[in-house]
């Protein structure tokens, strides 16, 4: 067994203009003073991160893993979760999406995905100069509008909006395998993989590509009422990355899961701060133990009701008491007999 890494933290709910939040070495010390041992950086935030720069120069690596060090954290991966949504966007979100992407490419939904497109190559290609193995992503959506099954889908919608999104993403995937990068697309609902049988359907038309793999946030599964730790048994050969995010779900008899248009303070579903929710973490962290999941434990903070720097101080020490040090002998080998083979025959009767 291994023990998972961490406690780390995901940037990019924290970027912002003001000190300490404005620039990569000043966030990089509040976390690190906060007591997390790694940050994770989004992409798309040039405050954090040159990711032209990043893909090009290895010199300019090593100036962020440099400042990273003198802050006492390591980088965990980068995060393309915004570029990557824009790698497939149905017409109906081009205009909410193009906030998105750089404003050159705004109103032209075929510039703007080229523009994503690039932006997932440099990433790839930044998180391989800067020794990452792993990468968070989105898959985008073409068939989300088209979720709930009334008025009758067309036959074979659903499926042209998988072979679609695959046919996107191999090439990306295949870039990724050349620069051994995994990309880890978080499951989640506004994108076409929002489950695990979604999940399937979109590895089955990438012919099983070893490096599509999962981002596991159970906080989106507790929303859907999905088995979160079936989840874990179910697909632990392709977890390659994990958000300690929490969640609670309170349906009443006016709502539901689709919590009735409300924003998120008065939704039935809704995110809250680690250890506010409902999620059982200590289940959720001896099952990634015991699966020798050795990646790191990364809060992502998202809560409708608390203070974001009190869920980041917070985050911190949930996570720390939640790693599981894994132990280096059975407790029960004090009272081992040290038999040998030949023991071993003659206790089943062998001869």
């Amino acid at each position: 067994m291994k023990t998972l890494k961490g406690p780390a933290l995901f940037l990019a709910q924290f970027a912002g203009d003001e000190v300490p939040f404005n620039n990569l070495k000043n966030i990089a010390k509040w976390a690190g003073d906060m007591g997390y041992e790694g940050v994770q950086i989004p992409s798309w935030d040039k405050r954090l991160i040159d990711l032209e720069r990043a893909a090009t120069s290895k010199d300019y690596c090593d100036e962020i893993t440099g400042v990273l060090a003198q802050a006492g954290v390591s980088l965990t991966e980068i995060s393309t979760h915004l570029h990557g949504q824009l790698v497939a966007v149905h017409p109906a979100y081009d205009a909410l999406f193009d906030g998105f992407a750089d404003p050159s490419v705004h109103n032209n939904p075929t510039a703007r995905q080229e523009w994503a497109v690039r932006q997932i190559e440099l990433a790839i290609q930044a998180s391989a100069n800067l020794g990452l193995a792993n990468m968070g992503s989105f898959t985008g959506s073409l068939a989300w509008p088209y979720l709930y099954p009334f008025p009758q889908r067309p036959a074979g919608l659903i499926e042209a909006a998988f072979d679609e999104l695959a046919k996107r993403w191999r090439p990306l995937l295949d870039k990724a395998d050349a620069a051994g990068v995994n990309i880890c697309y978080e499951i989640h609902p506004g994108e076409d993989v929002f489950d695990g049988v979604t999940f399937e359907m979109f590895l089955e038309r990438l012919n099983g590509h070893q490096r599509c793999n999962i981002l596991y946030d159970p906080s989106h599964f507790l929303l859907q009422q999905l088995d979160y730790l079936d989840f874990i048994d179910i697909y632990a050969d392709r977890i390659k990355m994990f958000h300690v995010k929490d969640a609670e779900f309170n349906p009443t008899g006016r709502q539901g899961v689709y919590s009735g248009y409300q924003g998120w303070v008065g939704r039935a579903g809704r995110f809250r701060s680690l250890g506010d929710g409902q999620i059982d973490f200590g289940a959720i962290f001896s099952k990634l133990t015991a699966l020798d999941f050795d990646g790191w434990a990364v809060l992502e903070w998202e809560c409708a009701l608390k203070h974001p720097e009190d869920g980041a101080r917070e985050g911190a020490d949930f996570i720390r008491d939640h790693i599981i040090r894994v132990t280096e002998h059975a407790f029960d080998d004090f009272a081992g007999s040290g038999a040998d083979d030949a023991t071993n025959r003659r206790l089943l009767g062998l001869s």
